[in-house]
């Protein structure tokens, strides 16, 4: 067996970005503008209005698995993360599969995101969302630029995407508030907050915690995005676990906030009645039309930054496996100019604006494709859970040692993979069979790229040794 050094000069640019940019890269990739407008209404009727309690609950377990990310990143900032920590921690073909789970479930997530650019762009301007060649026209353009933006450098795409951000949350987070003040009011057409609002089962009972949970775990998938960008951030051990933290925190509050002061601005018929798009209608409830636009505007923002950020992330998971010659070499070079992944992120970008022109025009496949993109939540709490088991590898010595690191790097990370275990099969017995295919189709395309790496490109990656702490 051959022990492949884990390189620590990278060609992109080190040092450029901090630890808010870092966060804000993390943020963006969950969306939280458009997944507030995803679930608002699902989540209210599933838990019967006990959203507040399922979001903050399902937050613990992803803070312990954002420390997990931390943790493992002091040891190796590389911006392949959990497909290095896995493939080193447990085994080279497990860590390549994790590695494939990463970049399937960024791409299909950011396909998701561009999907909804063009209708929540056009609604901003109150146009109609419905004329097939404007919604290709405004997501093609917009995924060029966004593409571009990646390529011109991590700098230029951390400012956009500050810029983005500051305008969505402020958005968001100013209509939650405005929301709870007038439900709290007693406003008019409102629904009434009670003591079940602060109970996972909701009001009377009624509600179902499991389901609540299924939906918030799509809601805060993601905020691992500020890791792979760890080879551009300051003390690149240390910052970018610190941002992976920090962002599932403010998520967390953005998401209780958001969902528990605009569930109840409208009735529970009228809300599900206009669930496509909830954001919006709500937003129509508490000011008119005109604030309606401005939260459109915001759910296109989340879009729009949203597709930038699956791009970037998508690139450098890609790059950091082309290094390590899993995937074509060309796929790890970068621009001497702009110190990107370039060719990674060309590829990325036109696969993505590619596969939305075969969505939007070919509709024989919408369902079909639907029923991939559906899946995108599993795809993330299946590396996840990879990702937890990795951390409780390679620090078992001091597991076993030290009572504090029984807890935080056993006990914690086990119990949040098992809780995401759970939701896996939970999710896969209530999903339609469809569904369930496309998760086995992805696992076996996975499956057949390994070979290709091991025996085709022939990788010396999977001939690493495993790798443990030092007590």
């Amino acid at each position: 067996m051959t022990d492949v050094a884990t390189p620590e000069y990278t060609g992109l640019e080190a040092d450029a970005i901090g630890v808010t940019e870092d966060t804000v890269i993390g943020m963006a990739a969950s969306a939280p503008a458009a997944s507030v407008g995803l679930t608002l209404a699902l989540l209210a009727a599933a838990v019967a209005y006990g959203s507040g309690p399922i979001i903050i609950l399902t937050a613990i377990p992803m803070l312990v698995i954002a420390n997990a990310y931390r943790r493992l990143n002091m040891w190796n900032a590389n911006c392949g993360a959990s497909f290095e920590w896995v493939g080193r921690a447990i085994n080279p073909y497990l860590g390549f599969q994790t590695g494939w789970l990463m970049v399937a479930a960024y791409i299909l997530g950011t396909i998701s995101g561009i999907e909804v650019l063009a209708p929540t762009v056009l609604a901003a301007f109150g146009s109609s969302s419905s004329r097939t060649w404007a919604n290709v026209g405004i997501d093609t353009a917009l995924g060029l630029v966004m593409l571009a933006i990646a390529i011109l450098g991590i700098k230029i795409t951390a400012r956009t995407q500050i810029g983005m951000a500051l305008i969505e949350y402020v958005i968001l987070v100013g209509f939650g508030i405005a929301g709870l003040v007038f439900v709290l009011g007693h406003g008019h057409g409102s629904y009434h907050a009670t003591s079940g609002w602060l109970s996972p089962t909701g009001v009377g009972g009624a509600g179902s915690p499991a389901a609540g949970f299924l939906i918030a775990v799509f809601m805060f998938t993601g905020w691992d995005g500020a890791i792979y960008v760890n080879e551009e951030t300051t003390r690149r051990r240390t910052n970018p676990g610190k941002a992976v933290m920090i962002a599932v925190g403010l998520l967390a509050v953005i998401y209780t906030l958001a969902t528990v002061g605009l569930q109840g601005v409208v009735s529970p018929a009228r809300l599900q009645t206009n669930s496509a798009s909830a954001l919006v209608y709500v937003a129509q409830a508490l000011g008119g039309s005109g604030w309606g636009k401005v939260m459109a505007l915001s759910v296109a923002l989340s879009a729009i930054a949203s597709t930038g950020a699956g791009i970037v992330i998508t690139a450098r998971i890609v790059y950091s496996m082309a290094g390590q010659r899993v995937l074509p070499a060309f796929l790890g070079t970068v621009s001497p100019r702009f110190a990107t992944p370039a060719a990674a992120s060309l590829v990325v970008g036109m696969f993505v604006i590619a596969i939305t022109w075969v969505y939007l025009l070919a509709t024989s496949v919408q369902t079909a494709f639907t029923d991939v993109v559906d899946a995108t939540g599993l795809l993330f709490s299946a590396f996840y859970i990879l990702t937890a088991l990795a951390t409780i590898a390679y620090y078992r010595r001091r597991v076993f040692a030290r009572p504090g690191d029984l807890v935080s790097l056993g006990v914690l990370p086990l119990g949040a993979a098992g809780f995401l275990g759970w939701i896996i099969v939970k999710s896969m017995l209530q999903a339609p069979a469809n569904q369930n295919w496309s998760i086995l189709g992805i696992v076996v395309v996975g499956l057949v790229l390994m070979l290709v790496a091991r025996f085709g490109l022939r990788s010396p990656f999977f001939g690493v040794r495993r790798e443990t702490a030092s007590d």
